[in-house]
Formats: structure tokens, sequence, C-alpha cells
């Protein structure tokens, strides 16, 4: 292979794996605070695009006979980090553009503890858009109350123990009025959830309800809709 096509391979190959390289520093970059959410973002996706052209360069070279192994983890790494990209945008077009989700759309249980200050300047609004209802509904018809069999008294309990299973940070947690707040952190990225869960009589039983509402970005990728159902699980199962 003439040298100056060796050295584009090799020059593409290595641009190719920092691209890759950019693409897992960038969950804890924002993580972390190094970054903010939006430029960790972008990061991640453009690091991604890049990989993934590199990637494929690597492949026909390879092909092609051209490039060792330098190429060879070039390819494997571009083709790895487009595919995440794939990946996430697959995921946010397979749900709504919606980041608030409640088992009681009707009367979403209201944050107390957890204000607009403890949120952050860059958290949305706290208050339930009332247009999310419908799309929760067709998105995520199995998002319900639990209705249990036990009076409050022994609910509870299981509500807070429940929680603490998630490893959520407890916020509040007051039995005399049955609610509990919290903040879950998604993994790698670092966003911050937060949840509140109420409890009230239904019957000789009790009903839980539960809302779980991101702090930024316009969908959640259907995190909340899995924390929510995760949590009733652990309390009814």
């Amino acid at each position: 292979m003439p040298t100056a096509r060796r050295e584009w391979t090799g020059r593409i190959a290595r641009v190719t794996i920092g691209a890759a390289a950019l693409v897992l520093l960038a969950g804890p970059a924002t993580r972390f605070g190094i970054l903010p959410w939006k430029a960790g973002l972008g990061m991640f996706a453009v690091a991604a695009l890049v990989a993934g052209i590199g990637g494929l360069f690597s492949v026909v070279a390879l092909l092609r006979r051209r490039g060792g192994l330098v190429a060879v983890i070039a390819a494997a790494a571009g083709v790895a980090a487009f595919a995440a990209l794939l990946t996430t945008v697959a995921a946010g077009r397979a749900v709504p553009p919606i980041n608030d989700i409640t088992t009681d759309p009707a009367n979403p249980p209201a944050f107390v503890t957890i204000t607009a200050a403890t949120r952050g300047a860059d958290a949305g609004a706290l208050s339930y858009d009332p247009s999310f209802a419908a799309q929760q509904a067709a998105a995520y018809p199995e998002v319900r109350p639990l209705i249990v069999e036990s009076p409050p008294a022994e609910v509870f309990p299981k509500m807070l123990a429940a929680a603490e299973s998630m490893d959520w940070a407890i916020v509040s947690s007051d039995p005399a009025s049955g609610r509990i707040e919290a903040t879950a952190t998604v993994p790698w990225w670092g966003f911050k959830d937060d949840i509140v869960v109420v409890m009230s009589p239904d019957g000789i039983g009790t009903r839980v309800d539960v809302r779980s509402k991101s702090r930024v970005g316009k969908s959640d990728l259907g995190v909340n809709a899995a924390r929510i159902q995760a949590y009733l699980g652990k309390i009814g199962g």
C-alpha cells in the first residue's frame, strides 16, 4: 500500500478511536459537572457520528487489506459508538417526548419537600403538563395506581423499604401524611429525576400513587415509567 494511503488510514483510525473515547467520556463528564448536560449530549452525538464515519472508513480499508491493528480497533470502536447513538435515537422515537409520569394524571401527586430551588436553575417547572396525560395513556397504559389489601399503617413501611431498595436518595418520609419524596440518579449520565410517593385509604386497603419527573430534557426515554413499575412491583410483589 502506498505510504500516503497508509498514513491517511492510520490518521483516520486514530481520530475514530479518539471520537469513540469521547462518546464514553460524555456521560461521566456530564455526571460530574465538567460539562453542562446539553453540551454532554451534544458531544455524545457528534463524537458518535464522527466515530461511525471513521469506523466505516476503517472497515472499508480492512476489506481492501489496508491498515493494521489500529484500523481493526478503529473499526470496532467506531461501529460500537455509532450503534450507541442509534440505540439512543431509537429509544427516543419509541416513546413520547414527555418526562413527567404519574399513576394519577388527573390529580398528580405534588412535590412539597422537593422545590424548584432543590432542582436547580436548569430544571423544568414542577407543575404537571396536562397534555402529557393522553400521551402517557397511549404509551404506558400499565402505569396505574397500586391497590394493596392492607391498611396504610402497614403499607408505609413497605413503601419506604421499596424506595430504599431502589437506591434513591430519600429527601423526606412522613408516615403521618403517607408521603415519600426522593431523587434518583440515572447511571452513567448522572441525570436526576425526582419522585413523590403518596398513599391514601381505599376501602379496607391502601392506594399507592407515584410520580416520577425528570429535571432536564424533553423526553425521558421511558425511564420514569419503568422506574414507577419497578417500584410498585416491589411493594405489591
